[in-house]
């Protein structure tokens, strides 16, 4: 290794002027072994700058050279490794981390150690040196950049040798010593010797000195260890006399210890008397509970508010009792554990008065609605009453009971409630359950009779009203909470909705072809079933909302994240039954407050769907246009509930309602279409505009008044894509078919009657469509009024045929009058025979014809006509222009001008 370092500083070093520090034989951790060497070199030149450089052998292997130098001011971390087993890796971390293996630990040890010192000696910022033994770092003289040796006072040892010191400069003070002992000596600069010889002279004559002055003070030292002894003889009669005094003071001690020892009981007494005081004036304080309170809890009147304020503030009172948070060792006192007792039964007690009044309380509000809803409608049970005049003067007041004044009476009781839900669960659950029966089946009499009121004032009848008056009798045998609600409300899906006047018959449907149109109906059928309709949505939303609020307030849902065990995880909303139950106790766990007070207003409101959709059925039933009125009603009061709260009772039952009336509606759309379909025409009569046409007019201009400004104005338009399409088609099909009626006719005058149609009402949806309505109706004019009029001089057309062939032929214009078969003599012999009387004639025959073939109600014959009359015009300016042009200066012309078809024209339809 030595060699090396030599080679190294000879061929490397040297030339740039560096010194060669230490040296180690290193190789890249985790790679293939390729050796190099790590050199810690300073430079020869002020100011210093240590450097470590990676040397490599050349390829060839002659000769080395340098790769890569890193100034040791950037190296940041020295990481050893392991400062205890010895182990050759080491990593530097410049910029980048470095992973090296040494060649042995010796040599990465030597070489860590002079990294150390050179960080020692030049650099402020210190390298840290991490799991190095500390034996490497030993911690060499700090010098000045100054100090630092210029070149020849730095060298490098064989071996493992390291830096060795260098001198110290002189300071200002030396210096001028120096020159001024100098200055005395005329020989210091020019001999030099003979300088170095005075000075010795002179140094051993200041030692001699010295030798004297020591010797001359021995007597004053034997003085002063004289002095010495005498101070030890002092120092043991004090410490004679410290420890007698310590003996006295011994006695004393031992008196002051027993005075402390009854000082510490006296004071552990007095301590532990007053924590004493402090757990029994707790225990007072917070489990003594007043005479009042106890009196209220065990006698207080739950009927009168007084009563109820007095008994809430005795079970708060009780509760804090209840729920003291007692200190470590209060349990095991048996007068705590007595008054514990105490507190249990008295809630116990009073939990089961509590449960008993508001179960009363219950029971009395349920027969007192009954008896309500009884007198409200026992008019219909009563024999030989008049029962039409009574139904009509009933029928004025549909709405529902109001149960405000029940939730008044009940919410005094709300505080109560909470208290006993929290101490009591089970009875707080019996009252939720009773609560819910009691409430389910009193809604379900009120609902079920609100919708047969409104039933019956949708179909005007009286049929049912026996009926209805038989189930009211189930009342009068009601007692207490123990009578159960019988009877079944009458169905009304058989009800056979009677006509009078210009009313249709209820089984007719909105296009039956075969019966009665939609025209027919009143529209003050539809004015009043919308009212209705209205009137029942808006009387169950206060209802709902009202209960779905006394609820919240009265059961304190929002509290607890919990439901009665009564209570079922989801129902049924079709057959209004539950679906799982849970044992009683065991609280049902759900998402939120809001699942709570909607599954209960389902257990309690699980009659109104089932009422909604068999209402819904009827007025579909009754008319099948009451659909969009009901879409747009029930849309709407969807869009108000779930604003408010989309995930209420309310919102999701008027959902789920809406999708059975969205249904309904889609089934109308759908059995328009197909009554498009099955339309069949006669055979004997013209067509005329066909049912189906007049009756997507009165679709269209109804659904336009009902959808006005509505939520759900994109079904209506997807409705009106399928009719428009289907009436397209059915025309068509309608006008292939016809036998009696051209088929241009009948395409025409119904695409002109769509056309008028759409452009009146202004369906946005449909421009399209009716943009491709005016093109039909154009076309088929067209195509109506050149095969109706046809060719009308039929010879003088043959004749111009001729001609029109010959020049096609490649024969000219002004040459074909000399062809043999259309010279001018053939031409007017053609001519003559259509004089003005004969053209009048023909076209008062073609007037009469078309007038068969069009209806009245399109009132489209003076539009053919005059575009029968511009045709025949345009055919007589041709016959014009080829006489002018094939038999120039002839003479030649008609024996009746356009003026003349004019008049003709005019006459012909006067005269009609």
């Amino acid at each position: 290794m030595t060699a090396i370092k030599h080679a190294l500083q000879r061929d490397i070093f040297t030339p740039n002027d560096e010194r060669l520090l230490s040296i180690v034989n290193v190789c890249k951790a985790g790679k293939k072994k390729k050796n190099c060497f790590l050199c810690a070199t300073v430079t020869t030149e002020r100011p210093v700058q240590v450097k470590m450089v990676k040397v490599k052998k050349s390829d060839k292997g002659d000769f080395y050279k340098r790769q890569i130098a890193w100034a040791l001011r950037d190296l940041a971390v020295v990481d050893a490794k392991d400062a205890i087993k010895e182990n050759p890796e080491f990593d530097l971390h410049f910029e980048k981390i470095y992973k090296w293996v040494a060649s042995s630990t010796a040599e990465k040890n030597a070489f860590i150690s002079c990294i150390w010192k050179l960080n020692q000696r030049y650099l402020r910022k210190k390298i840290d040196f991490v799991n190095v033994s500390s034996q490497l770092l030993e911690e060499l003289p700090k010098v000045t950049e100054e100090s630092v040796p210029s070149g020849e006072n730095q060298s490098v040892t064989g071996g493992d040798e390291e830096v060795v010191d260098v001198y110290q400069e002189l300071n200002a003070r030396e210096e001028q010593d120096i020159e001024i002992m100098m200055e005395g000596c005329e020989c210091a600069i020019s001999n030099a010797e003979a300088f170095a010889e005075r000075l010795s002279r002179e140094l051993q004559v200041l030692d001699g000195a010295n030798i004297q002055s020591i010797m001359a003070s021995e007597k004053q030292v034997n003085i002063l260890m004289k002095l010495l002894d005498e101070a030890l003889k002092e120092v043991d009669q004090i410490e004679l006399k410290l420890s007698s005094y310590e003996e006295m003071l011994q006695s004393v001690k031992e008196q002051m210890d027993q005075i402390s020892e009854s000082n510490h009981l006296i004071h552990l007494s007095n301590t532990n008397n007053v924590k004493l005081l402090s757990e029994i004036e707790f225990l007072v304080n917070h489990m003594d509970l007043a005479k009042g309170h106890i009196k209220a809890l065990q006698e207080g009147d739950l009927a009168s508010s007084r009563g109820i304020e007095a008994c809430t503030n005795a079970a708060d009172a009780l509760l804090q009792c209840m729920n003291v948070a007692l200190r470590p060792g209060h349990d095991m006192l048996l007068a705590v554990k007595q008054q514990q007792q105490r507190f249990s039964d008295l809630r116990e007690h009073f939990a089961r008065r509590l449960a008993s009044h508001l179960n009363n309380v219950f029971v009395q509000q349920f027969t007192q609605a009954l008896l309500q809803l009884y007198n409200r409608s026992y008019f219909l049970s009563v024999p030989g009453h008049d029962q039409s005049s009574t139904l009509a003067q009933h029928s004025v007041e549909l709405a529902l009971p109001n149960h405000h004044p029940f939730h008044r009476d009940l919410l005094r009781y709300a505080k109560l409630m909470e208290w006993l839900k929290s101490t009591d669960y089970g009875k707080y659950e019996g009252l939720t359950k009773n609560y819910m029966d009691y409430l389910s089946r009193l809604y379900e009499r009120e609902i079920k009779d609100f919708f047969e009121v409104a039933k019956i004032k949708m179909t005007g009848t009286t049929k049912e009203s026996k009926k209805f008056g038989q189930r009211r009798l189930s009342l009068v045998g009601l007692h207490g909470s123990s009578g159960k609600l019988t009877g079944s409300t009458s169905s009304l899906n058989k009800l056979s909705v009677q006509s009078s006047g210009n009313r249709r018959s209820q089984s007719s449907s909105l296009l039956d072809m075969g019966n009665m149109s939609a025209s027919d109906l009143d529209v003050a059928d539809r004015t009043k079933f919308d009212k209705i309709f209205e009137q029942v949505l808006s009387e169950l939303e206060p209802l709902c909302l009202a209960e779905q609020d006394f609820i919240s307030k009265f059961f304190k849902l929002q509290q607890h994240q919990s439901m009665p065990g009564t209570m079922t995880e989801a129902e049924d909303v079709d057959g209004g039954t539950l679906s799982r139950q849970h044992n009683a106790g065991a609280p049902l766990p759900v998402s939120s407050e809001k699942d709570m007070i909607r599954q209960m207003m389902i257990k309690i409101f699980r009659c109104i769907e089932p009422e909604l959709n068999n209402l819904i059925a009827l007025g579909d039933k009754i008319d099948s246009f009451n659909s969009l009125y009901m879409l747009v009603k029930m849309s709407h009061h969807v869009w108000t509930a779930q604003n408010v709260d989309p995930a209420s009772f309310l919102s999701t039952t008027l959902g789920n309602v809406l999708v059975t009336v969205k249904r309904n509606f889609d089934k109308c759309i759908s059995n328009q279409i197909r009554q498009m379909e099955e339309v069949k025409i006669s055979k004997k009569s013209k067509v005329g505009i066909l049912p189906f046409v007049a009756e997507f007019e009165e679709f269209a201009g109804l659904a336009e008044s009902i959808f006005k400004n509505a939520e759900r104005r994109g079904d209506l338009d997807k409705a009106y894509t399928k009719l428009i399409r289907g009436v397209f088609v059915n025309v068509e099909k309608v006008a292939n078919e016809s036998q009696k009626t051209p088929r241009d006719v009948v395409m025409m005058e119904n695409f002109h009657h769509i056309f008028a149609t759409l452009s009146r009402l202004k369906i946005s949806c449909l421009e399209a469509e009716k943009k491709e309505a005016k093109q039909k109706y154009t076309d088929h004019l067209q195509s109506y009024v050149i095969y109706s009029l046809g060719q009308p001089l039929e010879k003088l057309n043959h004749f111009f045929e001729g001609v029109e062939a010959r020049v096609a032929q490649g024969i000219r214009e002004e040459e074909v009058s000399y062809q043999l078969a259309f010279n001018k003599q053939e031409l007017r012999k053609v001519i003559k025979e259509y004089p003005g009387k004969e053209v009048k004639k023909g076209l008062d025959n073609l007037y009469k014809k078309v007038d068969k073939h069009l209806c009245e109600e399109e009132n489209l014959l003076q539009v053919v006509w005059h575009s029968m009359q511009d045709e025949f015009i345009r055919q007589y300016k041709h016959f014009e222009g080829l006489i002018a042009r094939c038999y120039p200066g002839s003479g030649v012309t008609m024996e009746f001008t356009i003026q003349d078809i004019l008049d003709y024209c005019s006459s012909i339809a006067q005269s009609h």
